[in-house]
């Protein structure tokens, strides 16, 4: 065989796996983290616009409940789309590509909201904006799970997860300000899809600079481009470290080595590789938590505004209701900082599902201004813990060579199943009142509280590399 043939052998994948999750967490992977993580601060500000905003909007063109619906769910399906379609382009052309062409379709088309004369404009460009976003969120966690050594793995995408949701209560306070106010004399609700544009744009240039996934060049065969750039990360490395690392890696291989041999990774890479033998039991988790987990957590953030209005209170007055309640998405996420890598994530995903079905019913039942914010807040800061947990989980699923795809397909899921949010709970809630709404969002985490207890695998700390 010929040394360049044995260069792109995928069988050589591994040896580029091994060397990075023996890797002590370097300054590069910091950087990564850190542009990963602003990235998702501008997809998490996006996402949550049109929910915040809904009854400025309603207000604003005169929305009927069906144009109302279409309008919160027009962005959803968008993302079904960006999904599906995004995390085959990261399987065929490259994570930094996808990272680079999502980023550029939401920042284009939000800005192109911010000019909306009429509803069905602002449909249409939430749509597109939409199948940018929505590959967002799986490129980010296939990129981390990718880069990231799979003893730090856990810790440093919550980390990611922190910075990314401080954009929730940023737009909720932003809005808060902006909308009674009309700088310019362009609309102050307008200026919120503006800053959201202008945002993703800057980190476009950022992204730019990002190295490719050395996994993935590994899985394409492309094994010296990923050497180069494993050793660039390595030299940023002491040697003392390094040489623990390799020490403590040889060790934990030991028993293993008789057991495994590396082989080259299968080339299927159409979706229905996901409903091999192998992968079945994983892939039908995945889509039934996919699906349920969007009920949970978008059924509050996506429709908190209108809770607090069947409850009566006024525009402003929800707002900075949801404004303060939304404090707790990034402090949700800060807390998962220390117990990610410590504790099985398939156990804190249930855990965290089960207390968000309690606060629901805290917060639909409450009877004061001062329970309302307090629930709001303990929903919310819940909810991001098991918003970080899932989205590490969701990404170590499957090998590398399929995993955005595989993953952005389960991702579609939950963005079809919160597409549908607005149809099927906003009835709930306008016949039947939180109490009826929160009791509904609550029966659907208890589904998945079981889903995963039963089919879920265990994951924390294990190589990013296994089938």
């Amino acid at each position: 065989m010929s040394q360049q043939t044995a260069l792109r052998s995928p069988a050589a994948a591994p040896s580029i796996g091994t060397r990075l999750d023996r890797m002590p967490v370097t300054p590069m992977h910091r950087s990564l983290t850190a542009v990963v993580g602003v990235g998702l601060l501008f997809d998490t500000f996006e996402n949550n616009l049109s929910g915040t905003i809904s009854k400025v909007l309603q207000g604003e063109f005169a929305f009927d409940g069906t144009t109302l619906k279409l309008v919160l769910a027009s962005a959803f399906i968008g993302q079904f789309i960006g999904s599906l379609v995004l995390g085959r382009v990261a399987d065929r052309y490259g994570r930094r590509r996808a990272f680079l062409i999502n980023l550029a379709l939401y920042s284009g088309f939000s800005l192109l909201g911010a000019f909306s004369p009429n509803a069905a404009w602002l449909i249409v460009t939430r749509f597109f904006a939409g199948v940018g976003i929505g590959a967002e969120q799986s490129l980010s966690d296939c990129y981390l799970a990718d880069v990231l050594p799979a003893r730090a793995r856990g810790r440093y995408t919550a980390w990611a997860y922190t910075l990314a949701f401080c954009g929730v209560p940023a737009v909720g306070f932003a809005a808060l300000w902006l909308v009674p106010l009309s700088p310019l004399g362009f609309d102050g609700w307008r200026w919120l899809f503006v800053i959201g544009a202008l945002g993703s744009a800057v980190v476009w240039g950022l992204r730019r600079r990002l190295i490719e996934s050395p996994r993935w060049l590994a899985s394409q065969g492309r094994t010296q481009e990923a050497e180069q750039i494993v050793a660039r990360m390595e030299a940023g490395v002491p040697a003392t470290a390094m040489a623990r690392a390799h020490t403590e890696d040889e060790a934990a291989q030991g028993t293993a080595s008789a057991a495994e041999t590396p082989r080259a990774e299968p080339r299927d890479r159409g979706f229905k590789v996901v409903f091999q033998a192998r992968f079945r039991r994983r892939t039908t988790m995945l889509w039934l938590f996919a699906s349920l987990s969007a009920v949970g957590y978008y059924g509050f953030g996506a429709l908190a505004p209108q809770v607090l209005a069947a409850k009566g209170y006024g525009i402003v007055t929800g707002l900075g209701f949801t404004a303060v309640s939304f404090i707790g998405y990034p402090i949700g996420s800060l807390i998962s900082v220390p117990i990610m890598d410590r504790f099985e994530r398939k156990w804190l995903v249930a855990l965290t599902a089960a207390v968000m079905a309690l606060c629901g019913l805290g917060f639909a039942h409450a009877g004061s201004a001062a329970l309302v914010v307090t629930f709001g807040v303990l929903y919310t800061l819940v909810s991001n813990v098991f918003s970080t947990v899932s989205h590490v989980y969701l990404a170590e699923q499957y090998p590398t060579h399929i995993r955005a795809a595989a993953t952005g397909l389960a991702y579609s899921l939950s963005k079809l199943s919160a597409a549908a949010l607005p149809f099927i709970l906003l009835p709930v809630l306008q016949d039947h009142g939180p109490g009826a709404m929160f009791t509904t969002i609550g029966a659907a985490m208890a589904v998945l509280v079981l889903t995963v207890a039963v089919l879920g695998g265990r994951t924390t700390g294990v190589s990013m590399d296994r089938d």
